[in-house]
């Protein structure tokens, strides 16, 4: 038998819908606010069945067993370490495996920046499902979450919410932007990294990483917003930011220290990033 709730130590919290409304009244609450959370474990027989889809974002993180989705005429299995991230909206389906049911945390959202948030996530009607890395930290603030509407549903409580679940969807699209071990733009970006004090040509990087050098190019413009000797080049600053920040090395030692032997050119460089000399920089007070 399917069932929306009761499962054995399950958590669940829902807001009622006039304090909803007013939060999204509320300033500090009107671009997200949290009205549903909570923590389905072994949920056997869960299912749900929106045929014109939910008025709220809904969240699902599995972090054991297994389930399903249906959602614009496709089905797909859900394994552990899995987010579901649907639209308010979207029509949909789904529920927890009949043999291996899943451990889910979930919340739903509402209010004006969540559509925003979802497109940084990589979320739409046509891709609602994401692998998580971090599924340790989701989970974590989930049950932040459900553990301040729990303890009451105060203006002070969804404000609260409000916060970790902005961080909830920010650390899903920081999982989709950072590069995963192993594949060729981590592995070149960590190439780059370690040789912050050297060049690099982007065609023998590419080889080395296996890839044509326009995907190596195409693979840095999609998860930095620039090419790759530009990503080569901001590590140096950063580098050279720390050593005149942090050391009383003179500004021609620095330069050589990020593989700029030419004291000018290293300035003129500093200069284009930060818009001020590397002097000037180091004179200016910081923190």
């Amino acid at each position: 038998m399917e069932r929306r709730d009761g499962f054995d130590h399950q958590r669940m919290s829902v807001v009622p819908y006039p304090l909803v409304d007013a939060a999204l009244s509320r300033p500090a609450t009107r671009r997200i606010v949290v009205t549903d959370a909570g923590h389905f474990p072994q949920a056997n027989g869960h299912a749900r069945h929106r045929p014109a889809g939910a008025p709220e974002t809904i969240v699902i993180v599995c972090v054991a067993g297994k389930g399903w989705i249906d959602i614009g005429g496709v089905h797909t299995r859900i394994g552990s370490s899995t987010a579901l991230v649907i639209p308010n909206g979207v029509p949909h389906s789904y529920g927890a495996d009949a043999e291996d049911p899943w451990t889910i945390w979930w919340c739903h959202l509402r209010g004006t920046d969540v559509p925003e948030l979802l497109e940084a996530a990589g979320v739409s009607a046509a891709k609602v499902t994401m692998s998580l890395r971090a599924v340790d930290r989701a989970t974590a603030l989930l049950d932040e979450i459900a553990t301040s509407l729990e303890r009451d549903t105060t203006p002070a409580r969804l404000l609260a919410a409000s916060g970790m679940a902005w961080r909830l969807l920010t650390q899903l699209a920081v999982d989709r932007a950072l590069p995963e071990d192993g594949t060729p733009l981590e592995r070149a970006i960590r190439y780059l990294e370690e040789r912050v004090d050297g060049r690099v040509q982007v065609p023998d990087l590419a080889a080395m990483v296996g890839v044509s050098t326009s995907h190596l190019a195409a693979l840095f413009r999609e998860a930095t917003g620039g090419g790759v000797l530009a990503y080569h080049l901001a590590q140096k600053m950063a580098r050279a930011r720390r050593l005149l920040d942090t050391t009383h090395l003179p500004v021609a030692e620095v330069g050589r220290a990020v593989g700029m032997d030419d004291p000018f050119y290293f300035s003129r460089q500093f200069r284009r990033t930060h818009g001020m000399s590397p002097s000037t920089y180091r004179s200016t007070r910081k923190g």
